[in-house]
């Protein structure tokens, strides 16, 4: 992955982190899923806990480095955190 999908990544997390369009962007479909599930099967009471979930996610993504962030989350597709 190159920087521009880092950003993009990130960005996702931080703005549309309750629906998973993060982890669907990176990859991890079952992570997705379940994100999006949560959010919607709650009636959006669960969608709070995604969003801080996806806000989490996405800062984590921009703060590291191309490097780091190719290792842990496309090399070793590590879902959460």
């Amino acid at each position: 992955m190159n920087k521009k999908e880092k950003l993009v990544a990130g960005l996702l997390g931080i703005l549309l982190g309750s629906l998973g369009i993060h982890k669907f962007y990176l990859g991890y479909t079952k992570e997705g899923v379940i994100m999006l599930l949560v959010s919607l099967l709650t009636c959006g009471i669960g969608a709070v806990v995604m969003e801080i979930i996806g806000l989490i996610e996405g800062i984590m993504y921009l703060v590291k480095s191309d490097e780091e962030f190719q290792a842990t989350y496309v090399d070793s597709h590590k879902g959460w955190f």
